[in-house]
């Protein structure tokens, strides 16, 4: 499983690596533990996948993604054993970027820059050591991701809106975002902004990229994103060398100013490709043997650190 700010997906893979079935879920984050709500709201999705896939088949093992993981992960292997009926020795957790760049690469072979609702640059080394760029939390940065597209794009409008009232019905950015959140009014904004969780804020990112064919503003804040996601790059690059990069993530995927931007943001000798990530796939087969993945990552060796939320 693969679980991330706005869903949480899984896939059931036979003994011989294919899968047979897939899903998802509503998303979660291992920091919900934080609180009796979030600890009640995360089993509660659990509970869901779990009977999704006991309609299917018995799994003998499990491997879960998940974002905000950062090594402390009993409570969550333990409602995971319990729920889909395995032993506890057979459910493994990691954080969902470790996941998501395994579906990309081996260890050691290239960058992976993921933009979900927030975004990161990850590479994975031969020794299994796990190198980050970003991946700071919506907070502080995580530039390009959804949640960075959403709050420039509300910054833009509510600025503009400081200077014009009424601006917005001439903006068909302002006018698609006002839309998605329920009414033009700064209540409609801050209950949306202030009272929603990350994946959800993040999600407004698609109303953003369907004004941009009408919105000079919508394709200024898509095309700074891919500025972003290549900063993360570029950061790993000037840290360890040249290596393929990859660029996946929802956010991603949004409209193609965002990855075009990002390839004129890099020297052309780097290559770069778009992919759709798997990981919930990648979860499965690493579930199937785990000793055919060399690794050490954070989940294993390294201290917590801060979430990296996506959709």
């Amino acid at each position: 499983m693969d679980a991330g700010g706005s869903r949480t997906r899984w896939a059931l893979a036979s003994a011989a690596g294919h899968i047979m079935a897939e899903g998802n879920v509503d998303g979660l984050s291992a920091l919900q533990l934080a609180t009796p709500a979030g600890r009640d709201a995360v089993r509660a999705i659990f509970a869901t996948l779990a009977g999704q896939v006991r309609a299917l088949a018995r799994p003998a093992a499990v491997c879960a993604g998940l974002t905000g993981f950062g090594g402390d992960g009993a409570q969550l292997a333990a409602w995971l054993a319990e729920l889909l009926a395995v032993p506890a020795s057979a459910v493994q957790l990691r954080n969902d970027i470790e996941i998501a760049y395994l579906d990309s690469f081996q260890p050691g072979q290239g960058y992976l820059v993921y933009a979900g609702t927030g975004s990161i640059a990850a590479w994975i080394d031969a020794a299994g050591a796990f190198h980050r760029a970003g991946g700071r939390g919506v907070t502080l940065d995580d530039g390009g991701g959804g949640f960075w597209i959403a709050r420039e794009a509300m910054r833009h409008i509510w600025r503009r809106e400081d200077e014009a009232p009424g601006a917005w019905q001439d903006s068909a950015l302002a006018r698609a975002v006002f839309a998605h959140v329920g009414g033009s009014d700064w209540d409609a904004s801050r209950q949306f902004i202030y009272g929603q969780d990350r994946g959800a804020i993040g999600k407004l990112a698609l109303a953003v990229a369907a004004s941009a064919a009408d919105d000079a503003q919508s394709r200024q804040i898509l095309e700074q994103a891919g500025v972003e996601l290549a900063r993360l790059a570029l950061a790993l690059v000037s840290r360890y060398g040249a290596r393929p990069i990859v660029l996946a993530g929802r956010a991603a995927q949004l409209h193609p100013l965002i990855a075009a931007s990002m390839r004129a943001a890099l020297p052309p000798e780097l290559f770069l490709r778009q992919a759709v990530a798997q990981p919930h796939h990648a979860a499965a087969r690493i579930a199937i043997n785990s000793s055919l993945i060399p690794f050490s990552g954070p989940a294993a060796s390294a201290p917590p650190g801060p979430p990296r939320d996506r959709p």
